[in-house]
């Protein structure tokens, strides 16, 4: 059977749990992939509107517009609570302050994206750039306030910016359910065997990190914007979680009305077709 392309982030959440099969040590699983392509998350979104991965990490932003293709896993997912994006400015600032204001976002289909505007819909002026550099841009001036993921959380403190709204808070409060951030979403022309084939190799390669996390982190440090183990560590215990290994009905729930709430504000398209490739 012809090997399947797949497409992840670098971020340690990403490359923690697909290691293993990605890897020599799980020889089973080696011939269902061709070598994986590790690309910025946004990146990945705008190759799922060209259909150019089999399988691949997305937003849920993302996912939303090309339901049609797509369908998500019930393995792999980023979702939790107290794990949002972060809206961060220098300190003289305040959320009152914001409309007129520049915003640096990560990217125009991610989910901290489609939050902000769920937040402050009134913030018009969005200047997108790539995660890693909004923080120094905001710190020199060129943008107002922005909008961080990843390792940003851990780290923007550094650079004399302050927090203020963790738009991920802002979510649970509103919704009373986890923060859906990304997943891992298969071509639903792929059929349900192989999907259930593809899901039973990451929950393997999970529990393979989780049994040997150390294993893991030659090739964690290799993709990793901060490579300090602390970071990295803090980074794997805050995305990867009991949604990671199964959705669950609380997971499901989440994304559903997270994606819901996208087209009820006319952002997402409103595809009538399943979710969840368990259900297609």
């Amino acid at each position: 059977m012809k090997p399947l392309s797949l497409g992840f982030s670098p971020c340690p959440n990403d490359t923690f749990i697909f290691n293993a099969l990605v890897s020599a040590r799980d020889q089973a699983s080696a011939p269902l992939f061709t070598k994986p392509h590790l690309e910025d998350v946004e990146t990945l979104n705008r190759w799922a509107f060209e259909h150019r991965l089999d399988v691949t990490k997305l937003s849920f932003h993302a996912l939303g517009h090309v339901l049609d293709e797509y369908c998500v896993l019930q393995a792999g997912s980023a979702l939790g609570r107290g794990c949002g994006p972060l809206l961060v400015a220098s300190s003289h600032l305040s959320i009152e302050q914001l409309p007129g204001r520049t915003i640096a976002i990560p990217g125009k289909y991610t989910t901290a994206a489609l939050l902000f505007k769920m937040f402050l819909p009134d913030c018009k002026q969005q200047v997108e750039m790539s995660f890693e550099h909004i923080m120094e841009s905001v710190q020199r001036g060129e943008v107002d306030a922005g909008v961080i993921i990843h390792e940003s959380r851990f780290t923007y403190q550094r650079y004399d910016l302050v927090c203020l709204q963790d738009l991920g808070q802002w979510w649970e409060d509103i919704s009373g359910l986890p923060i859906p951030l990304g997943c891992i979403a298969a071509r639903r022309s792929l059929g349900a065997a192989r999907i259930k084939e593809i899901e039973y190799h990451i929950r393997t390669s999970l529990d393979t990190a989780y049994a040997n996390p150390e294993a893991c982190m030659e090739y964690i440090r290799m993709h990793a914007q901060e490579t300090e183990d602390e970071v990295i560590q803090n980074h794997i215990d805050l995305y990867v979680n009991d949604f990671s290994i199964d959705l669950g009905a609380e997971g499901r729930a989440a994304i559903d009305t997270f994606l819901n709430k996208g087209r009820a504000q006319k952002v997402l398209p409103n595809l009538p077709i399943n979710t969840f490739c368990q259900e297609c």
